[in-house]
């Protein structure tokens, strides 16, 4: 009998990477999508989906959504999840994030199922790291420094009441930065990439446009990262949270340096004050060994091939 499974936020980067590999684990995927959803990350696997129009924002919707697919699992992916971006549209990121995530548990209980739920929470809840505090382990202060992380801290929290209040079973799993092919172009890592491209094909001149490079970040592959949340609902015990990551922080400026190092064209660097934020998280160093423990999981992508398939996957889309 094959699991049913449902992906909100299927259409962006990480839902579409679970999307493949839940197909290939020959699971029965659902998807919601929206009337002006891009679906370019799935174009490639879209026949093989099953994509319900749904709005996390209408809690009637949700109620259609899970009374059509009575999932056994539900990875809950959708979110605003650009840090900058919380900033300039704060009420809208808490909005989305929280009250999108109570229609879809008030969904849950309207209907009746009992499925595995993963919340995609976020290290950034951890926010002002103090250097004793390096690796972070699950059961360090929450201090978020930005909406978003306010954001990631109340779905998390949500998420354990729902489990304690009603008995769903929620595993909380809290990623560090992941990235690879089709990672949004706001993002550092993945804007350094696209601009190289550019610069490359002769579109652009040869500078690159960069934010704070001082942060550190612990970097998992995407691909690695949605394996993590297979697992979580296959191995993970509900109630529980779980950090996700390599256990290894990168500067930013080295992933510019190594991105740089791909490419053959001599390329200047100049910093735009734009891609500054208010207030920065000057680490994230990750201890997943609770879900290692747990299930077996570890990455296997290397961060050098990480960065070259994301380098590549510009080069064919710019």
């Amino acid at each position: 009998m094959k699991k049913k499974s449902l992906i909100t936020g299927i259409t962006g980067f990480a839902g579409s990477h679970l999307a493949e590999l839940l197909l290939k684990n020959n699971h029965e995927v659902y998807g919601t999508v929206r009337w002006r959803s891009k679906t370019e990350n799935i174009e490639h696997i879209k026949k093989q989906l099953k994509l319900i129009e749904a709005d996390l924002l209408d809690a009637h919707s949700m109620q259609n959504l899970i009374r059509k697919t009575k999932p056994d699992y539900i990875f809950h992916l959708a979110a605003q999840s650009f840090v900058l971006s919380s900033w300039n549209a704060p009420a809208h990121t808490l909005n989305l994030n929280i009250i999108g995530q109570v229609n879809l548990f008030e969904a849950i209980r309207e209907v009746g199922v009992n499925p595995v739920v993963q919340i995609a929470c976020s290290s950034e809840e951890y926010g002002l790291v103090y250097p004793n505090e390096v690796p972070i382990k699950e059961t360090n202060p929450l201090r978020p420094l930005s909406p978003y992380g306010v954001s990631k801290v109340a779905q998390d929290m949500l998420g354990w009441q729902c489990f304690k209040s009603h008995g769903i079973k929620v595993i909380r799993t809290r990623a560090f930065n992941h990235t690879g092919p089709r990672r949004g172009e706001v993002f550092a890592e993945s804007t350094f990439a696209k601009q190289i491209a550019e610069i490359e094909k002769g579109k652009k001149e040869p500078i690159i446009e960069v934010g704070n490079l001082k942060a550190k970040r612990d970097y998992t592959d995407v691909r690695d990262m949605v394996r993590a949340y297979l697992l979580s609902v296959e191995k993970g015990k509900p109630g529980e949270v779980y950090n996700i990551c390599s256990g290894k922080a990168y500067p930013i400026k080295d992933i510019l340096n190594l991105l740089l190092s791909m490419s053959k064209k001599k390329i200047k660097i100049k910093i735009d004050p734009q891609r500054l934020r208010p207030s920065d998280v000057e680490i994230l160093l990750g201890d997943c060994s609770k879900f290692k423990r747990e299930t077996g999981w570890k990455p296997k992508i290397t961060f050098e091939k990480t960065l070259r398939d994301l380098l590549d996957y510009w080069r064919e889309h710019v």
